[in-house]
């Protein structure tokens, strides 16, 4: 069976990602900082494996990429899922720490499980295999006060094309989903009213997080010699054509 590694994978759309590449016959090993939600997602979602581990830490990266290598002896698909945010903040309040807590995990973060998936996927028997980011609607335009995020999924765009112009050579695959309004924990206030950029406060539709893992499951299904470069997958009248 394919191996697949979800950063983030214990609950919102890492969990469904989970669900729906287990349910194409992927191996999944779910990874995060928090181990209940982990062990509760493996429990639910058919051999998959639940592995405490933070992206932002080089030796704990190190240590999850050896877990799978001894265990697996290969990995075919990385979705760098795991991510953070900060409160709303005007750009000259925005604390260093806070910015860098952002960066870390987000960009950094997502940087070190590429470097280390690539290793493998060079060196592994039957080289090669599939990467996959997840930007966000913030890759393409800003929240209102949302500067680090929105800086830091750029920055996975950036990330993707030149890991998708590295791979080539190595049939290493790389693309990136753009996502907005997944129904999770961290979108329940669009339901009661978030700023919009003309300054007004208003609800925002959200749609199915299990929509996204099947979008994930969909660029994961395809032979290594395609390649989904971009999918975007929105709640439809959320806004973001016209957005501001």
């Amino acid at each position: 069976m394919p191996i697949a590694l979800i950063t983030g994978g214990g609950t919102g759309i890492g969990r469904a990602a989970g669900v729906a590449l287990a349910g194409i016959g992927y191996t999944v090993v779910l990874a995060g900082r928090r181990p209940e939600p982990l062990e509760s997602a493996a429990a639910d979602i058919s051999g998959a494996v639940a592995r405490t581990a933070d992206v932002s830490d080089l030796s704990s990266v190190d240590a999850l990429f050896s877990f799978i290598a001894q265990r697996f002896g290969r990995l075919d698909l990385l979705f760098n899922n795991a991510g953070t945010g900060m409160m709303p903040s005007p750009i000259e309040d925005i604390p260093l720490a806070d910015w860098q807590s952002v960066i870390d995990v987000n960009v950094t973060g997502a940087f070190l499980c590429t470097q280390h998936a690539f290793a493998l996927m060079k060196r592994q028997d039957r080289p090669g295999g599939r990467i996959i980011n997840n930007g966000s609607i913030s890759a393409h335009v800003p929240r209102p006060l949302s500067t680090a995020y929105t800086v830091s999924k750029h920055a996975i765009t950036g990330l993707t094309k030149s890991t998708s112009l590295e791979g080539r050579r190595y049939n290493i695959a790389c693309g990136q989903i753009d996502i907005g309004n997944a129904a999770t924990d961290l979108t329940q206030a669009m339901h009661t009213g978030v700023l919009q950029a003309d300054g007004r406060v208003a609800q925002e539709p959200t749609m199915a997080v299990e929509l996204v893992g099947q979008c994930v499951a969909q660029m994961a299904s395809l032979p290594l010699d395609a390649n989904v470069q971009f999918m975007t997958v929105m709640a439809t009248a959320m806004p973001f054509i016209g957005r501001g």
